[in-house]
């Protein structure tokens, strides 16, 4: 057998401040004050987790020796596993992913049994169970499609099995909670875990309840001491509040909304009873990346077949952040408007040649790399400040003005020398912009003094392509969203994508809630470019491959 491979979280290329890739659940803030008195006391004894497991047994109606409490319902689930005495399990396909790497480690064989969607699956089951399997693990609402089992499905499990394994871990958002009915079986063991409707998934606080003799054996098996005296007394003091009522109810109703946006979209997605909706959209990896590029985690199944056509999104169950979920839906899968930097993405500019060569009239020599370097560090987008900086780094500490009146007049030239913005071409066609402008409404935002702006779009006819111009004088300079925002009103629109060519732009644009697209302008090294670019929604080679994702994405 070889190696198991340890789990892993989903990552990110770009930071992530609204996570909704791991169902976690979000009540409300706790109130913690009341147990800090004694905490010192509490943490240097093990854990007597009596008072929760008393709590749980109270509202299951059951003994408290038929409660067993374990760190998180993964605990539980694995332990489930080890006590296993050789057979073989059966569980749907897809399921919760655990159970296929218990299965792994444990030495237990396993038969999958294909649950994509709608009702579950029982023949097959009973088929397992004629082949030889001996436990079924059930996990109903079915994670990540959302799915459940009836009560006349436990029922038939129960009678053909020696063990039945119902993960409930979704099941407060559910229409039904079997767990009443999976305790008139003797064979049935029901896992839960506040990790979803109470908020505590940090806690790391599961249970398993069942038959005395069936928490008898899990007990066996596993740490002595699970979960720590703190995480149970908080965990005791949460079920005490009883919060997660309006939480649970408003995630029901967030759930609905989704479905019907998404459907709206153009998005089909599976009917779902848990905390989620695996949506299937026209690209999984476009929507998990631009999501993430606007902060906004969702999880995708690359690698996991049957899956991948899949993106499962959680409901936060508060009703800011999903609204930002559904701007963000909106955003990434319905812009109105496109944006556009100018110099890199819409000018192959000279001010990068220029920063060169007015450091070097201060007999600073500077090479393009440290020029992208700095502005890979961010707030860069006044190149005289960038060219003062970069001087003062060598040494050659000069006043602002000075350095700005020497880079205009390099820049644009004198009566007789031209400047080098004599040079500057468009980084694309004028057709490609006019493809665009026939689709949406575009704009320009520049740190460009406005006369040095308008002097290159007249000079090669796009002025007229473009609904709003956004320049220096405008608004503060990205990083900050102000221009950004400033563009949008000036549209008219509430969601765009914009494209630019560093740091700045694409900070800008996220602060504004518009997607950020990174472009390689022309003088920039296309590895560090990519790198630096890295929490882009997408890095494109060139500007005029803005069709193409366009195009891909159907809008």
């Amino acid at each position: 057998m070889s190696a198991p491979s340890a789990y892993e979280t989903p990552g990110f290329r770009a930071p992530i401040d609204l996570d909704l890739s791991r169902n976690e659940g979000r009540p409300g803030a706790l109130s913690l004050d009341r147990l800090t008195a004694g905490l010192e006391e509490t943490v240097s004894r093990y854990p007597d987790v009596t008072p929760l497991r008393e709590a749980l047994a109270h509202r299951l109606a059951v003994s408290p020796d038929q409660v067993l409490i374990t760190a998180g319902a993964d605990d539980a689930l694995l332990r489930c596993f080890m006590s296993i005495e050789g057979g073989t399990a059966v569980a749907a396909k897809p399921t919760f992913e655990m159970i296929r790497r218990y299965s792994e480690q444990t030495g237990v064989g396993l038969i999958e049994v294909d649950w994509p969607e709608g009702p579950f699956p029982l023949e097959g089951f009973l088929d397992a169970a004629d082949d030889g399997a001996t436990t079924a693990f059930v996990v109903s609402p079915n994670n990540p499609t959302g799915a459940v089992i009836t009560a006349r499905d436990l029922t038939a499990l129960a009678g053909r099995f020696g063990t039945v394994v119902y993960d409930a871990a979704y099941v407060e958002f559910a229409d039904a909670d079997l767990t009443r009915i999976a305790q008139m079986f003797p064979n049935v063991i029901s896992l839960r875990t506040l990790s979803k409707a109470y908020g505590l998934a940090g806690l790391r606080i599961g249970y398993a309840v069942g038959d005395r003799e069936q928490i008898e054996r899990l007990a066996a098996y596993g740490n002595p001491y699970p979960v720590s005296s703190v995480s149970a007394l908080i965990a005791t003091e949460t079920l005490a509040s009883g919060t997660s009522d309006d939480f649970v109810a408003r995630v029901r109703d967030e759930r609905e909304d989704l479905r019907w946006l998404l459907a709206a979209l153009g998005v089909d997605s599976l009917p779902s009873q848990a905390n989620f909706v695996l949506a299937r959209p026209r690209d999984p990896g476009w929507l998990v990346g631009a999501a993430a590029a606007l902060g906004v985690g969702l999880r995708s199944f690359r690698g996991q077949p049957g899956l991948e056509p899949f993106v499962r999104i959680g409901l936060p169950g508060d009703p800011l952040h999903f609204d930002r979920l559904v701007r963000t839906l909106l955003t990434v899968l319905s812009p109105e408007a496109i944006i556009f930097d100018l110099d890199g993405v819409v000018a192959a500019d000279a001010y990068t040649r220029t920063v060169l060569a007015t450091a070097g009239t201060f007999g600073v020599r500077v090479g393009t790399e440290d020029v992208w370097e700095a502005r890979g560090e961010g707030n860069a987008n006044d190149d005289w400040e960038l060219t003062r900086r970069l001087c003062a780094r060598a040494g050659v500490d000069l006043p602002y003005e000075t350095v700005r009146e020497v880079f205009e007049e390099i820049y644009q030239g004198t009566p007789g020398a031209p400047g080098l913005k004599a040079t500057e071409t468009p980084t694309v066609p004028t057709g490609l912009l006019e493809k665009v402008a026939s689709r949406f409404p575009i704009a320009i935002v520049t740190g460009r003094p406005r006369d040095d702006a308008m002097e290159f779009l007249d000079r090669f006819g796009l002025t007229d392509l473009f609904g709003a111009i956004v320049t220096r004088e405008d608004a503060p300079m990205k990083p900050d969203p102000a221009p950004v925002r400033l563009a949008l009103q000036r549209l008219g629109v509430t969601r765009a994508w914009m494209l630019g060519d560093t740091v700045d732009d694409l900070a800008a644009a996220r602060a504004a809630g518009v997607l950020p697209i990174g472009v390689i302008a022309p003088n920039a090294d296309p590895d560090r470019a990519r790198s630096d670019l890295s929490a882009a929604a997408v890095v494109l080679d060139t500007t005029a491959r803005i069709i193409e994702v366009l195009d891909a994405q159907n809008v």
